[in-house]
């Protein structure tokens, strides 16, 4: 059964928890969520096993965190907040995707967090095509064209993940899902509005940027450049494709980075 909290700005997050011991908290991208997820929940029940405790939300505005309204970045940082707190006061913190920007965020503005660990993140534009990739996003996603918005959030993706999209007889309900996406777009202008040394400059946690070993262009070079730029970062490759991780090769190590935070 689904563990539930409330955050500070009201709204409800639900989330699995599992095991016991420092906690990782998976920070989702632009999409997933338990129900359809089954690597992180897979990833998750197989490092709480080996002594660290694993708290896997559903995003706000997506499974069984329903949300209303404009579901914006200080809205998102608050459910993982209360989530952090649910699992024990401080959490590292596992970004996928669009999911690392908020994880980056996160740390940034305060939160308890003992380690970042980003899995490809979409760190591959210059700052201006960001805004203005984004910004089209919004426009869209406020004049209630969510279809026109989702097309445009998944505008430099392979054609494929849209094309799937569109046959898959949820398309509505991924579509509807798209208002949850404002949070992503609203980190990814925040980590393309300066240098990257100034943006982690605060960050005192360790900061682990990973890619697949079969990733795409430029995924490689900007989980560098941010492990370049943080105040104790490091960059590796782990075992995965198609912009996802092999469960049983990114527990080992998330255990091994969670309990290393620890100590």
């Amino acid at each position: 059964m689904s563990e539930l909290a409330t955050t500070a700005l009201g709204d409800t997050v639900a989330f699995d928890l599992r095991g016991t011991g420092p906690a990782i908290v998976f920070v989702a991208g632009a999409g997933p969520y338990r129900a359809v997820d089954p690597t992180t929940t897979e990833t998750a029940e197989l490092a709480a096993r080996r002594g660290v405790r694993t708290a896997v939300p559903d995003r706000l505005g997506r499974g069984e965190s329903a949300a209303a309204g404009r579901i914006d970045l200080a809205r998102e940082l608050a459910a993982l907040r209360a989530v952090i707190d649910a699992a024990g006061g401080s959490a590292v913190l596992v970004g996928h995707s669009s999911g690392c920007a908020i994880a980056l965020a996160a740390a940034a503005a305060g939160l308890p967090v003992t380690g970042l660990v980003l899995f490809e993140a979409p760190f591959t534009l210059p700052g201006a095509q960001v805004r203005a990739w984004i910004g089209e996003f919004e426009r869209l996603l406020d004049a209630g064209d969510l279809d026109g918005a989702l097309a445009q959030y998944m505008r430099d993706m392979p054609p494929e993940w849209l094309d799937g999209a569109r046959r898959d007889p949820s398309y509505r309900q991924i579509v509807d899902g798209v208002v949850s996406y404002r949070a992503d777009g609203e980190a990814l202008v925040w980590t393309g509005s300066a240098p990257w040394a100034r943006l982690l400059r605060p960050i005192a946690a360790p900061v682990l940027t990973l890619v697949g070993a079969e990733t795409f262009p430029g995924m490689a070079e900007a989980a560098a450049a941010v492990a370049a730029a943080a105040p104790r970062g490091d960059t590796g490759v782990v075992a995965g494709r198609n912009h996802i991780w092999d469960a049983a090769a990114m527990a080992e190590l998330l255990v091994e980075f969670t309990l290393g935070s620890a100590r």
